[in-house]
């Protein structure tokens, strides 16, 4: 294994609201702790930053006196609002790191995400066990935690909602339950990915891969096709043959904000994924992580009929309208026909 090497954390940012929740972002970059990296002994850290379209905000970072060469940040400026496929597509383009990493401008990282991030790039054999293709790994993600925030702008780790089923959790950018729990019991599995605040790539994987559609993703306020990094994995899949090395001991925290977790919110996000899905589907992608989440769908339909409890009836109506959302999507785009992704 290497004696050193270096990683690229690419932060886009464009709404002017978020400086206070990018400013908490990059502190957690800067208080990571590398004591013991795997088998690394030297690591060099690069936070890449791309503000998209706000020169606004990009002066308002530059004036913080949190970025610059003398600690490690890097910040850009794209003068037009282009997305944030084509913005993380400029990040890889301007990062040096042999590993490149993408964080989102409202999460938080545990001050070990880096370091067992990193784990899945230097893990051996003997160690991973069971799972010996581990050994050597093209790309890693980690688990997100939701961080709810209240009215009142108070940060909790445990104040969820009681009328969101956890399977649906994905829908707010956040490991949902049954995810990879039927690969593995808590230590390195591959998945086919996970989500973008808390995935990572080897910088030659990634950029032989011509990175992300633009087509897809977040553009402004809008945005509404999903799923860039579920075809970006499914890309690499089929021309590496591996997925994604998943440790959930790699945390990150998403800030949760209350106008998320409103229901006309979370109903056109599932019909979007649903959308998505859909037009992936049209592309080649396998559908095979979905179908295992039926199943983890309809063990949670029949854990609340057990339970007999209002709570329990309450996350079964809001599950089967989330489901409904996504199908209502898939379908829509179904009979819309048109194919948007050409390989």
């Amino acid at each position: 294994m290497p004696a050193s090497a270096s990683v690229s954390v690419v932060i886009c940012t464009h709404r002017s609201e978020r400086f206070g929740d990018f400013l908490e972002a990059v502190e957690s970059l800067k208080a990571q702790s590398f004591t013991t990296c795997g088998d690394y002994v030297n690591l060099d850290l690069e936070i890449v930053v791309v503000v998209d379209g706000n020169r606004e905000l990009f002066e308002r970072i530059l004036k913080a006196g949190v970025v610059g060469q003398e600690q490690g940040v890097k910040t850009i400026l794209n003068e037009q609002n282009l997305g944030l496929s084509e913005s993380r597509n400029r990040g890889i383009k301007e990062a040096k790191g042999d590993v490149i990493a993408f964080f989102d401008d409202d999460a938080v990282a545990d001050k070990k995400w880096l370091r067992e991030l990193l784990r899945a790039y230097s893990e051996g054999e003997e160690e991973v066990g069971r799972v010996a293709k581990l050994s050597g790994a093209i790309a890693a993600g980690g688990k997100i935690l939701p961080m709810w925030i209240s009215n009142s702008n108070t940060k909790t780790k445990s104040g969820r909602p009681k009328f969101l089923p956890e399977e649906f959790y994905w829908l707010l950018g956040v490991t949902h339950k049954g995810f990879a729990e039927s690969e593995g019991s808590g230590g390195l599995v591959e998945v086919r990915n996970t989500f973008g605040s808390n995935l990572s790539f080897k910088a030659e994987v990634l950029r032989a891969l011509g990175g992300f559609r633009t087509e897809m993703g977040v553009k402004g306020r809008r945005g509404l096709l999903q799923g860039e990094e579920t075809e970006l994995c499914e890309r690499m899949r089929e021309r590496f043959g591996q997925g994604v090395v998943y440790n959930p001991a790699a945390v990150v925290y998403h800030k949760i904000y209350p106008e998320r977790l409103k229901l006309r919110f979370l109903l056109r996000r599932a019909f979007w994924q649903g959308y998505s899905k859909r037009m992936m589907k049209e592309a080649g992608s396998s559908v095979s992580e979905e179908e295992k989440f039926v199943r983890v769908l309809f063990g949670g339909v029949v854990e609340r009929l057990k339970a007999k409890s209002l709570v329990a009836f309450g996350q079964l109506a809001v599950l089967l309208l989330l489901t409904s959302a996504v199908g209502l999507g898939y379908f829509f785009k179904f009979f819309k026909g048109k194919k948007i992704i050409k390989k």
